[in-house]
């Protein structure tokens, strides 16, 4: 996608015709400016599937280590450690109430609540 450098509207694809030729240019609709679409020109679209999987909020050791997620003082059942990041989850249907995950600030272990 291009925009014009005139007026910054987007550029249409155009197919002219010269003497048998056919050359593609990108026109602006709005003032008319022309320029010779570029060798590698995509065309078309591609149509994404995305899997229910793919919707899952997961946060990884890497996410873990920006230490952005808020803290709560909770019991790590694995370490025993007090304190853990927190973060909610709708897991169930929109009528039910939120999972709350904690991830331990010591060891990692991540654990749930239901409330």
């Amino acid at each position: 996608m291009e925009f014009c450098p005139n007026c910054g509207t987007k550029l249409n694809l155009v197919r002219e015709k010269k003497e048998g030729k056919v050359t593609l240019l990108l026109v602006c609709p709005r003032c008319g400016y022309k320029k010779k679409a570029g060798e590698k020109l995509v065309l078309g679209s591609k149509v994404l599937k995305h899997e229910p999987q793919m919707q899952v909020t997961v946060i990884g050791k890497k996410e873990q280590k920006l230490r952005t997620l808020p803290t709560v003082q909770i019991e790590c059942p694995k370490c025993g450690n007090k304190l853990a990041y927190v973060w909610q989850v709708q897991t169930r249907g929109s009528d039910e109430s939120m999972t709350q995950f904690f991830r331990c600030t010591k060891c990692g272990y991540t654990f749930r609540e239901y409330s």
